[in-house]
């Protein structure tokens, strides 16, 4: 198996890149998230795994280990492939979906494209058990501190908890990575949007 790979970065796609190793052009399929945190013409380093079926070689890279580790669990789940399996990491990072899997929190893993209700239920029903034992306490290593600011504010202004979280996952999904970069208030006032419309 290629494990890892590390070259410079040539072309970025919404969920590819092409990295430059050795004068060979390598075709590394990404998330979305890390896509947009790359830059051509500099150095980068993927954790990869490919994905060997009988009319393709493809190769899958992720910013770490741990979500490489953890596209290839979602893959233990019957009916659950690569494309969603990069999806549902465009979408969340390892640890949100462990999170989620954890907490058996459909609403959330269903915005996962080609997932599904009968997906989610799967889902949940196969890997709930070995997502709690794999990251201990996955709620805490979650939450970022732009996170639990938003949470706290929305708690204190009369939402539930779970209502708060959704919220916020919402607008992680649809800002990815570029949410931390954002000012508190900015999320704020666009996570009482969402709960305005909901």
């Amino acid at each position: 198996m290629i494990a890892s790979i590390s070259g410079s970065v040539k072309h970025i796609s919404l969920t590819s890149v092409v990295v430059e190793m050795g004068g060979v052009g390598m075709l590394v399929h990404v998330p979305a998230t890390l896509a947009a945190s790359l830059v051509v013409g500099r150095q980068t380093e993927l954790a990869t795994t490919l994905v060997v079926r009988e009319d393709a070689l493809t190769l899958y890279g992720f910013e770490s280990p741990a979500a490489r580790d953890f596209f290839e669990l979602l893959q233990t789940v019957s009916g659950i492939g690569p494309k969603v399996a990069q999806s549902a990491l465009s979408m969340m990072n390892e640890t949100e979906l462990a999170t989620a899997i954890a907490q058996g929190d459909n609403q959330i893993l269903e915005r996962v494209p080609g997932l599904g209700k009968k997906g989610v239920q799967r889902l949940i029903l196969e890997l709930k058990d070995k997502v709690t034992a794999t990251t201990g306490s996955p709620t805490v290593r979650a939450a970022a501190p732009w996170r639990i600011s938003i949470t706290e504010a929305l708690v204190n202004l009369g939402y539930s908890q779970r209502e708060s979280e959704s919220a916020i996952d919402a607008l992680a999904a649809d800002l990815g990575s570029q949410i931390a970069q954002q000012p508190i208030a900015d999320i704020l006032k666009l996570a009482l949007q969402n709960l305005g419309r909901g």
